[in-house]
């Protein structure tokens, strides 16, 4: 009997952490129309035709993530927030002919070799990359990096080993907090820290959802009990020492809520009345490469 060969796979490659997904981001603004001019006719994502509907708040599609953007005075994330398009060249061009409604705002964006710098009309900066440059996601949201105070990214990043249940990584002054197969929130100690927190929030979805509430309730850091499927939490503290790192809220929901894996509607940004072809007004991944 021939014997078989064994292979030193490493299956801890295979292993996600408990946050199995990041689905939003919840950033105020004061005005409706710049807005969904800024989201879905320059960075060329897609307004949800479903649920938001109305002149008060707007939720914009990114393939499986979406920003969420209700009115208010403007709220501005301390960091960035990581976007895969389909093709960095569509969307320099589409930046290339903004008009009149980001006029005397603080729209600006930046060429660089493997993405593009871009800064919303309010401030908030966005880095935009084409599949590969980070993973294979071909269009969404797959990170947020936010800046911390110094001394601070070791705790961070315990906190969510021992609190969430996630995997993460170290480097010098960040760490990395892996969420299901292709995403991630990125800490990075800054000097100049910005220690005013507006309130805008991020969604995750988890699957044990009882252990971090227990740890979160015996040390009063819920912040909302919305209903038996999500809860909320903003300061993140060292486990150990319960010291205060920083503050985000995360809006915790669990695999029962009733929007998680909510399919979401794409459409395809490169087309228009003028190069019209049948078939492509929505985004299909294996239709990136179709001419």
């Amino acid at each position: 009997m021939r014997k078989t060969k064994i292979e030193n796979f490493d299956r801890t490659r295979g292993d996600v952490g408990n946050i199995m997904s990041l689905e939003h981001v919840n950033l105020f603004v004061p005005d409706q129309t710049v807005a969904a001019y800024f989201y879905a006719n320059v960075l060329g994502l897609t307004r949800d035709p479903y649920i938001e509907w109305g002149p008060r708040n707007m939720w914009i599609n990114a393939g499986k993530q979406q920003f969420h953007l209700p009115t208010g005075k403007p709220q501005i994330l301390r960091g960035h927030v990581g976007i895969v398009v389909p093709k960095l060249s569509e969307l320099d061009a589409r930046l290339r002919k903004t008009n009149s409604p980001l006029y005397r705002t603080c729209f600006k964006f930046t060429r660089h070799k493997h993405h593009i710098s871009v800064t919303c009309p309010w401030g908030n900066r966005l880095k935009c990359f084409e599949r590969g440059a980070i993973n294979e996601m071909e269009l969404g949201i797959p990170y947020i990096e936010f800046e911390v105070p110094v001394g601070t990214a070791k705790g961070i990043s315990s906190f969510y080993e021992r609190v969430l249940g996630c995997k993460s990584e170290r480097k010098n002054n960040s760490c990395s907090i892996f969420i299901g197969r292709d995403q991630f929130l990125n800490y990075k100690e800054v000097k100049n820290f910005n220690s005013n927190y507006d309130g805008h929030h991020i969604a995750i979805y988890v699957s044990n959802f009882s252990g971090p509430h227990n740890f979160l309730e015996s040390n009063n850091l819920i912040t909302d009990e919305t209903d038996q499927n999500q809860y909320r939490f903003t300061k993140i503290i060292d486990p150990k020492t319960k010291r205060f790192l920083f503050e985000i809220e995360h809006e915790v929901r669990s695999l029962y809520h009733p929007m998680y894996e909510r399919p979401l509607i794409n459409r395809n940004p490169d087309q228009s009345f003028f190069n019209y072809q049948k078939g492509r007004d929505a985004f299909f991944p294996a239709e990136t490469d179709v001419k």
